[in-house]
């Protein structure tokens, strides 16, 4: 399988260099935040990017060219934050990591896989369908969870701001980038298991 690997080539190599260092840095924060007992010190803020309003510019360090202004977007902070508040800060961070981690590994596992027993193989045909639905659901269960937490957090924070579908809807950000690249493996993995059948034809043919 010389030609398959050297195909996926430096595209494998770039994935495995970055898993095992995200892993690195990820093991490495977690054993110093323990260490250092710095997750209790973590501030806990959020932004409300969809209240804002146009501010003044005298005494302020902003100063628009002429015929632009200065908006001011609210960003809350809790002082004392409280275990419940810390949660919801992580929960609206820690799942797009976890996710962009586990996609990695999937394609890593794709790529070597595919290195080892051929590109157009049924084995790397479902692969490519798993990587593409990971991705598709992931990043849809990954972002409404996020936008969850932000919102219960905004909620917490701010007066202003209830637990609600509006609240949540200014939290939310579609993944589109993630859905068709999870579609597109989906489509690629129906090819690559057409390539495989076609060629376990030709090699029962010759």
């Amino acid at each position: 399988m010389t030609e398959d690997r050297k195909m996926l080539e430096p595209m494998a190599t770039v994935v495995s260099i970055v898993l095992r260092t995200l892993l690195a840095l990820l093991t490495a924060g977690v054993v110093f935040s323990v260490i250092r007992g710095s997750w209790a010190d973590l501030n806990v803020c959020i932004v409300d990017e969809s209240t804002t309003s146009s501010v003044t510019t005298g005494g302020f360090a902003f100063t628009p060219e002429s015929g632009a202004q200065v908006d001011s977007i609210p960003r809350y902070c809790a002082e004392t934050p409280d275990a419940h508040l810390r949660l919801l800060d992580e929960l609206s961070e820690l799942p797009s990591t976890l996710l962009l981690i586990s996609g990695l590994f999937l394609l890593h596992r794709l790529l070597q896989g595919a290195a080892r027993e051929g590109v157009y193989t049924v084995q790397t045909a479902s692969r490519l369908r798993l990587l593409g639905w990971w991705l598709l659901v992931g990043s849809l269960a990954v972002e409404i969870a996020e936008a969850n937490a932000r919102a219960a957090l905004l909620a917490a924070l701010a007066k202003n701001a209830d637990f609600s579908a509006g609240t949540w809807l200014s939290m939310w950000t579609p993944p589109y980038l993630a859905v068709l690249t999870g579609l597109g493996l989906l489509t690629f993995a129906r090819i690559t298991r057409a390539g495989a059948s076609m060629r376990e034809d030709l090699e029962g043919v010759v």
